[in-house]
């Protein structure tokens, strides 16, 4: 693009951003002839993909700002006056807005509440910051017509992100963000919008107890066994990390109310969205959690916590037998809770018709076997939880199956319809009565899962990022799934590919005979899966939050040993598998 372009460009923007810590990130720009930093501000404009927006902050329309802000929910009032035009006519429009603990959330969550002001649309708004499984509570809490919370969830400190849900409390699905989609491109100005805002909606009403008690109320009440005695739960020491997020507020509540004495770590205890004990808050990392487990083994904890900063996400580490906090994997939590979960129904005779689970395609297989064992069917969908949630209510509302669960690899975890997202808070009050279960029975929750290792097969596994930074990235990452699309893979680490499935094709097919294909059922999806001849599955596909490619290696062992003689022997494998991924994602 001439640099002409890119003047006009940020003089259109400069003429719509009202904030004046933006608006001079841009005028500095265009004052020191930068080329290079207004192309990457400028030269493509954040898109409204399947939940929402996310990108970095700052000034420009490739940023995440207060013009973009203003021009999403422009377009999400001006869609739900469409909608829904009988209630528009009646001022019955209602919209609830969270945000988590980053620098600019509760800007940005104000400002979109005076733009769905504007359009006559009472705005139920939290006052500090709260979970985003809270605000998908609710939407259907108080019978909204969406809901939005401003997060960049896990990601690194300078990102934050904008996620719309319907008025089920679920992301919101096809054809809403197709129709936001046409509305946003078609907005020309938002310039004094928060001018028009009626007298009668001068304000939101701002929510924070009314929802805090029955979320709280509704997870306690999905517990399997909340009669364990006080004695009994305080016997399980537990640490606990917000980092620096949401998530203490309600994760020392609940678990207080069960009777544990939680020990949270002081220092990430407080939301900050600087997040300055860490580099990046996600705690599929092990090094975000490193000063939470200093912190536990000071105070002697056999299990350490953790919940990302808008708490949808929940990790747990658990004491080994050589004394060291050992960080169990998104797959494990998802094989325990699975195991849990149906062998509670089984014992209290609970056990609904035709039980499943769901799990995204990326994620291990090993509750699937788990699952069978119980009588319950493991069903596959695409990755995330607008996904995860949709295919569950799917199911149910079919009457093919009786949902009991669903998670993903990436630290998810959904427990029922009343939060149709993934809850941390949810995950670490059922992950404490779950420890408490098997501490009662001899073993802690890395026994459990060997036992499970040895009677089902244990599963290597490790998922590579590579990041594809600028607008430059963009075009590399299209180009090597591209790539991998028109030359699939026939051999991985010496070993045969018997079957590629190409979600964006809508096809699976052997490779020595690509041209005899069968139909897939899932929607399209950017995803290029490898089934190798041992067992093995590679997925590719690109991050849905971020500018990197993912790479999930998962491998199938019988364990005829010991565990860890397996797990070197699967390590190996994956280490193999590794480096030659790596070659195709230069």
């Amino acid at each position: 693009m001439h640099s002409s372009q890119l003047f006009e460009r940020a003089r259109l923007y400069l003429e719509e951003e009202t904030d004046p810590f933006f608006a001079q990130q841009v005028r500095d720009l265009v004052a020191q002839n930068n080329i290079a930093e207004l192309e990457e501000r400028f030269l493509q404009t954040l898109s409204f993909g399947t939940a929402g927006l996310r990108g970095v902050v700052g000034g420009g329309t490739n940023r995440m700002n207060p013009f973009m802000i203003k021009k999403i929910t422009h377009a999400i009032a001006l869609y739900l006056l469409k909608t829904f035009p009988e209630k528009a006519a009646r001022g019955a429009l209602r919209a609830v807005i969270a945000y988590d603990s980053r620098v600019h959330s509760r800007l940005f969550a104000h400002t979109a509440a005076h733009v769905f002001l504007a359009h006559d649309i009472t705005v139920y708004l939290f006052s500090d910051p709260r979970p985003t499984p809270e605000l998908s509570y609710a939407v259907q809490y108080l019978t909204c017509d969406v809901g939005i919370v401003v997060t960049a969830s896990h990601n690194p400190p300078q990102y934050n992100g904008y996620k719309v849900y319907w008025n089920d409390g679920a992301q919101i699905a096809h054809p809403h963000e197709k129709n936001i989609t046409e509305e946003m491109n078609a907005i020309t100005s938002v310039v004094n919008l928060e001018e028009k805002v009626p007298v009668k909606r001068s304000a939101p009403t701002i929510i924070d107890a009314e929802i805090d008690e029955p979320y709280c109320t509704s997870i306690k009440e999905k517990l399997f066994r909340p009669g364990l005695t006080k004695e009994t739960v305080q016997s399980m020491r537990i640490a606990y990390t917000p980092l620096h997020g949401t998530g203490a507020l309600h994760v020392e509540r609940i678990l207080g109310d069960m009777g544990f004495s939680i020990m949270t770590v002081p220092e990430q205890r407080l939301p900050d969205g600087n997040f300055p004990t860490v580099s990046s808050p996600n705690p599929e990392d092990p090094a975000a959690l490193v000063h939470a487990c200093a912190y536990a083994d000071r105070v002697h904890a056999e299990v350490l916590m953790a919940t990302d900063p808008d708490a949808d996400r929940f990790a747990c580490a658990v004491r080994n037998t050589r004394g060291v906090l050992q960080l169990l994997t998104g797959n494990q939590m998802g094989a325990l809770f699975t195991d849990y979960i149906l062998l509670t129904l089984q014992e209290q005779n609970n056990m609904p018709a035709r039980p499943a689970i769901v799990r995204s395609v990326v994620t291990s297989p090993l509750s699937d076997r788990i699952a069978r064992t119980y009588g319950a069917t493991c069903v596959e969908c695409l990755t995330g939880f607008k996904w995860i949630c949709g295919t569950a209510e799917k199911i149910s509302q079919s009457g093919a199956y009786s949902y009991v669960y669903g998670f993903e690899e990436s630290y998810g975890h959904n427990f029922g319809i009343q939060v149709r997202d993934k809850d941390g808070i949810n995950a670490a009050a059922l992950c404490a009565e779950m420890g408490v279960y098997w501490k009662l029975r001899g073993m802690s929750l890395i026994d459990r899962l060997h036992q499970l290792f040895r009677t089902h097969g244990l599963f290597c596994e490790k998922t590579l990022n590579k990041t594809y930074a600028g607008v430059a990235g963009i075009s590399t990452m299209n180009a090597i799934m591209n790539t991998l699309r028109r030359q699939p893979l026939t051999q991985i680490a010496r070993k045969r590919v018997m079957k590629v499935r190409d979600i964006y094709l809508g096809v699976e097919f052997s490779p020595e005979n690509p041209a005899q294909t069968s139909a897939l059922s899932f929607p399209q999806s950017n995803v290029l899966q490898y089934f190798v001849q041992d067992g093995s599955i590679v997925s590719i596909r690109p991050s849905g939050t971020e500018q990197k490619i993912k790479c999930y290696i998962i491998h199938p062992l019988t364990v005829s040993t010991s565990i860890e003689e397996a797990e070197q022997a699967g390590n190996m494998f994956i280490t193999a598998v590794e480096q030659e991924m790596g070659t195709y994602l230069q």
